[in-house]
């Protein structure tokens, strides 16, 4: 069988290594147990999780055995990573409904039967009983302040205020690599990028601790080709929660993105064979469109459901035609941010007066939102990604920033 590694750098999935060769020869010949952290601070999953949960996946499917480690205990710290205040405290009550939410969703990716079934455990669970001295002494005695200082999680922190609860964290999160490794087997810890400092600090402490081999693996995060994170919509995060963000929102927005983040969003996103994608992708004109729709359909089967999935990619088709969603773009000048003034800057309405009556009589949207205010307004951070505005059944427009 292939070796896991070369089929995720294939795809576009590893950022950062330690002691890879090491790790290569040890995914070769035999299943490696290995986990993944989740924040249980909402009770959705959203597309920022989706590149962890899809390499997590394509590990299960070579043999190798997912622990799903959801952060009861960390998450009442909270990560100062990529964080510029810290983090609000959960219940435990919170924390369990969230955990069965998060179960039902990763059920779309992970297997939890059969030989190498995921398991999901809540560090609640040993941390929150942990004893403070003997933690410092166990733990503490192998971290160096100087060190842990020089982390981007904490250096970004420092001038605006990082607290000792927070500096915590990385120890708690290098202890929970080490519970893991003595009680379920686990050499391999992975996440994203922006987690690498506190993964790689897991794997130290088991091989200065233990003496075992311990290793860490990195994704890169799910970002557009100029940089920027994907999976923002005018209503904020792309979650995976149907009632958080509709099938058909869900499905538009991978049929919408640009032409030059297909490619990537198929490896990192879908299972379609290198072969098909690169082929789908080769064409740089309207060619392309036929790749998004795939792209859309092919998330949306795998969040939703095929059925789900069939039923979007008909209404998109309903709504924009046969090409299933290839929108008209309109530009605005700087300073038009109202709904009004939107409409007739890019003329879906002839004047103020008719787009105040479109919108009285309810036939104005934007994205799956009706708009039933004169007084809407979009932030510049909308526009320049763009919002869609729908004008009855058969108008529909990307407006975007000039």
């Amino acid at each position: 069988m292939k070796n896991v590694l070369d089929t995720l750098k294939e795809r576009g999935y590893v950022k950062q290594t330690v002691y890879e060769e090491e790790l290569y020869e040890l995914l070769g010949k035999e299943s490696v147990s290995f986990y993944i952290g989740f924040d249980p601070t909402a009770d959705s999953l959203h597309v920022g999780h989706f590149v962890q949960l899809m390499a997590m996946s394509i590990m299960q499917k070579a043999g190798h055995r997912p622990v799903i480690l959801i952060g009861g205990g960390t998450g009442k710290i909270g990560d100062p990573s990529g964080k510029s205040d810290m983090r609000k405290m959960m219940t435990d009550e919170t924390v369990r409904h969230n955990c069965e939410c998060f179960k039902k969703q990763m059920s779309k990716f992970l297997s939890f039967e059969g030989e190498n079934a995921a398991v999901m455990v809540n560090n609640a669970d040993w941390l929150d009983n942990l004893n403070y001295i003997g933690f410092l002494r166990e733990v503490g005695v192998y971290f160096s302040v100087n060190k842990m200082l020089t982390a981007e999680c904490y250096k970004s922190r420092l001038e605006k205020g990082l607290t000792f609860l927070e500096f915590n964290y990385m120890l708690m999160q290098a202890y929970d690599f080490w519970h893991l490794f003595k009680h379920y087997g686990c050499r391999l810890e992975c996440g994203g990028d922006d987690q690498w400092s506190n993964i790689l600090a897991g794997a130290d402490l088991i091989r200065r601790k233990e003496g075992e081999a311990a290793f860490a693996v990195t994704f890169k995060l799910l970002t557009t080709s100029e940089g920027k994170k994907m999976g923002k919509t005018e209503k904020g995060a792309l979650w995976l929660d149907a009632e958080k963000t509709s099938p058909y929102e869900f499905y538009q927005y991978w049929r919408n993105i640009d032409d030059g983040d297909v490619e990537n969003c198929m490896k990192l996103l879908t299972f379609m064979p290198l072969e098909e994608i690169e082929e789908m992708c080769k064409f740089k004109d309207e060619r392309i469109n036929a790749a998004k729709a795939r792209l859309a359909y092919e998330l949306t089967a795998i969040v939703h459901g095929k059925a789900e999935a069939e039923k979007a990619q008909a209404q998109a088709q309903a709504a924009f035609g046969s090409s299933g969603g290839e929108l008209p773009t309109a530009s605005v000048p700087a300073g038009v941010n109202n709904i009004v003034d939107i409409m007739c800057a890019v003329k879906a309405a002839k004047s103020k007066s008719e787009a105040r009556q479109l919108i009285t009589g309810g036939g104005v949207k934007v994205g799956e939102e009706k708009i039933t205010s004169f007084d809407v307004c979009f932030t510049e951070e909308q526009l320049r990604e763009g919002i869609v505005l729908h004008k009855g059944k058969k108008v529909h427009i990307k407006v975007l920033r000039g």
